[in-house]
């Protein structure tokens, strides 16, 4: 399989094309232009520093649908903790500082490079990129980033700094999303975490149908702040 080198002009390789490992391209830029044509296309960029700026397309693709969101006993219990306030979109830049920060099992630093910070930062300020944060008292113990289109959320990173509360984050997005007609989540990579939420992998080529379908039209997920109501809200 032939990895792509690309050039200034705006378009991707069809993601079809990408080696086993996933991988489709290299080279570019995380221009805000170009970062929406690769989620368009069922592409991410995720490459460590000093490499050059790497774009994916796996193959089987971890997905989420709302309605199958599996809630633990546990998982439960924490999300009726009176003391936790969560939010959407009040501090995306310090809720993906700390997914950069986060150690992470069997990675060595992070991928989430100061140019890909910046790049998401500019996201989400036209309105693309969304957080959802974790608070006890004023303190952010846990949330997660991604992108909304259409229909469709493309979720990038998670942290917490105390038991499920990435997962509470996920939860809350994943009740908002729904009911304003959201339909997929693409958690692009199968981890343990996800898969006890009721994630599961899909042949990229259903994804990519599914995905096409689902961020056709405005997208359901603006970049207005919201103060959720604590408890189950699922």
């Amino acid at each position: 399989m032939t990895v792509f080198r690309l050039s200034p002009e705006l378009i991707f390789p069809p993601p079809e094309l990408a080696d086993p490992s996933g991988l489709l391209a290299v080279g570019g830029d995380l221009s805000t232009a170009r970062l929406l044509l690769a989620y368009q296309e069922g592409i991410f960029p995720w490459y460590s520093a000093g490499e050059p700026i790497l774009w994916w397309s796996p193959d089987p693709r971890m997905v989420l649908y709302p309605e199958d969101i599996h809630l633990s006993r546990s998982l439960r219990k924490e999300m009726n903790r009176s003391s936790y306030r969560v939010t959407l979109n009040t501090a995306f830049s310090e809720v993906i500082r700390a997914c950069a920060r986060v150690p992470r099992q069997g990675q060595d630093g992070t991928w989430i490079t100061e140019e890909m910070e910046r790049a998401y930062v500019r996201l989400h300020r036209a309105g693309h990129a969304h957080s959802v944060e974790v608070w006890q008292e004023e303190n952010l113990i846990g949330g997660l980033y991604g992108v909304g289109m259409g229909r469709c959320f493309f979720g990038e990173s998670m942290f917490h700094e105390r038991p499920n509360t990435s997962k509470i984050a996920l939860v809350y997005l994943l009740a908002h999303f729904s009911a304003l007609g959201g339909e997929l989540v693409d958690c692009q990579q199968n981890t343990p975490l996800l898969a006890s939420l009721g994630a599961r992998e899909i042949p990229r080529v259903d994804f990519l149908h599914q995905m096409r379908e689902a961020v056709a039209g405005p997208s359901v997920l603006t970049g207005e702040p919201r103060v959720f109501t604590v408890g189950e809200p699922v």
